[in-house]
């Protein structure tokens, strides 16, 4: 976040000095916004910032304990420097601002008098992120420079002035998009990773045979374990591509910023937080759904599941609590129902509420189940759920008399109006993905298998939603179900090669039972013995505990 921030909220005369010293880690940068006592709400954070224009700088200070920041990444022991986020306190309380803070001397890497840092902890899970130093400090009178505060979107003069700049306060956002097309990117491979290693042990491990003597079935040939998998498999697939393209929009809006465009940042701000939103809770889910479907050897450290867990669900609340995001992404999409008839037309993501007419009149029209196989189709499915869900909710919160009370109110259904337009983006993008151009037609008829099964797979999963909107009747949900299980079986003859073309190497998996050579149940004994527990025949303790037991001589309590 220390280098994306600069490039969005620094001037050209700041990135000038700051951007070279932070990419040759001649200072190494950290990002402190969250506080002990305030996350998402960042217009509650108490670390104040107040100018002294005796010395043409700020003051900063933590006045209360939960003003003191906390979780920064790097923080708590390596990092230098600080963007602090801290109210800036000139004639009045301007709110939040972002400023450059140095936390320890480039001498001899000690903190500064002024500053009490540190580590905030062990956290979840033997390894998980604790080989992040994840950090606190506070400030105590703690002086800066003025022209350390990012001055982009508003500058403080010498005589304490506030002058702020052309630009919209939602250039705040550039940074998080940096940050949030790296966590959809790690929620790829993350979702994959576990989804391979759930795949291949599910075609190595065999339960129960169909006639007597005959040898036992393949887990993974089972249908309930396929509708298990099958869809976490076409997600992660979907994930990816969707990761590629945003990867794609975040260099056009970065050409943007540079040029003083600014027009598509709010739309892409909600865009980047409810595909964040999604993606992370999906595969934290996803690898836990992965860790059941392998049995009871999936509960091993051996396995890679636990560990994969315990690194992964922190991405459901750092950058953005999922929660939040997705409440904040309903009130996007209701607010521009609400607004359309005075405001601009709907683009990008959104571009399909230009037509909320069309989507909220035309019905379903599947007749056959091989009609949910047409891309046009899916894709029409879901855009008329998410503009009748939007639609539904922005009538409703016409009929509170003030409408941040509606959306208290109606939030959850915000919840779900989000993570329907959401579902609809990664879909979308999964199909042009396949318009594009895949020379191999074996290959593009594997992507399209797995399109299917992704956007089945979540019509069956929400289904109620397509119904209660007036969409889709009975008869058309129990179609889709029907081409889903058919889908699931067409996966599985290439389900293993399919996984493999992640390309993850044994190493990088860190799972006895995701193993390329499929020698699982040799390696889970090897992985047993090495086991430190069992450097001893006898135990330690016997004496003391076990053999009084076992031969009663145990004595009764003088109590």
């Amino acid at each position: 976040m220390f280098v994306p921030v600069l490039r969005t909220q620094a001037t050209a005369e700041q990135q000038k000095k700051w951007l070279p010293l932070a990419t040759s880690m001649s200072v190494i940068g950290c990002y402190a916004q969250t506080e002990i006592g305030h996350g998402s709400n960042v217009q509650g954070l108490e670390t104040t910032a107040t100018f002294d224009p005796s010395t043409d700088g700020f003051i900063l200070n933590s006045p209360t304990l939960t003003s003191t920041k906390w979780w920064p990444g790097g923080l708590g022991k390596v990092a230098t420097h600080a963007i602090v986020h801290a109210r800036l306190i000139l004639d009045k309380d301007y709110g939040v601002h972002a400023f450059i803070v140095q936390i320890r001397s480039m001498e001899d890497h000690k903190p500064l008098t002024t500053i009490t840092v540190g580590d905030i902890g062990q956290k979840f899970g033997n390894g998980g992120n604790n080989t992040v130093d994840n950090g606190f400090v506070q400030f105590n009178n703690t002086r800066i420079p003025r022209d350390h505060l990012l001055m982009r979107m508003a500058i403080v003069t010498k005589e304490g002035k506030y002058v702020r700049q052309n630009v919209p306060k939602q250039i705040l956002y550039g940074g998080m998009i940096a940050a949030r097309q790296i966590i959809l990117m790690e929620a790829s491979v993350c979702l994959s990773r576990a989804v391979t290693i759930a795949v291949r042990y599910s075609a190595v491990r065999r339960q129960f045979s169909l006639d007597n003597g005959n040898r036992e079935i393949q887990v993974l040939d089972y249908p309930t374990q396929q509708q298990k998998i099958f869809p976490l498999l076409a997600s992660a697939y979907a994930f990816r591509f969707v990761g590629q393209w945003m990867e794609s929009l975040y260099s056009e809006v970065m050409y943007q910023f540079e040029n003083d465009n600014f027009s598509a940042l709010a739309e892409i701000h909600a865009c980047t937080s409810g595909i964040k939103a999604l993606t992370t809770s999906v595969t934290a889910d996803a690898i836990e759904k992965c860790r059941k479907a392998c049995g009871g050897h999936g509960y091993l450290c051996a396995s890679g599941l636990p560990e994969l867990f315990a690194a992964y669900i922190p991405a459901c609340t750092y950058e953005g609590d999922n929660t939040i995001l997705f409440i904040q992404v309903g009130k996007f999409l209701v607010k521009m129902i609400l607004n359309m008839k005075t405001s601009l037309r709907p683009q990008g993501t959104t571009q399909y509420l230009a037509d909320l007419d069309l989507h909220t009149t035309k019905d379903c029209e599947v007749s056959d189940e091989d009609d949910w196989l047409s891309s046009n189709i899916i894709l029409g499915a879901f855009e008329a759920r998410a503009a009748r869900l939007a639609l539904s909710i922005s009538r409703h919160i016409q009929k509170f008399p003030d409408q941040d009370a509606g959306f208290e109110e109606l939030s959850v259904d915000l919840v779900s109006v989000a993570r329907a337009h959401c579902q609809l983006i990664v879909l979308s993008k999964f199909i042009d993905k396949l318009h594009g151009a895949i020379p191999d037609l074996n290959v593009k008829k594997q992507l399209q298998l797995l399109c299917n099964t992704y956007g089945l797979s979540l019509v069956c999963e929400h289904v109620e939603e397509f119904l209660v909107t007036g969409y889709m009747t009975k008869r058309q949900a129990n179609l889709a179900r029907h081409q889903l299980r058919c889908l699931l079986s067409d996966v599985r003859p290439n389900a293993i090669a399919l996984v493999d073309s992640f390309d993850h190497t044994d190493h990088y998996l860190g799972s006895v039972l995701g193993r390329y050579d499929g020698d699982v149940y040799t390696h889970l004994y090897r992985e047993a013995l090495k086991d430190p527990f069992n450097n001893s025949a006898v135990t330690e303790g016997y004496k003391e505990y076990i053999e009084p037991i076992i031969k009663h001589r145990l004595h009764s309590s003088k109590l």
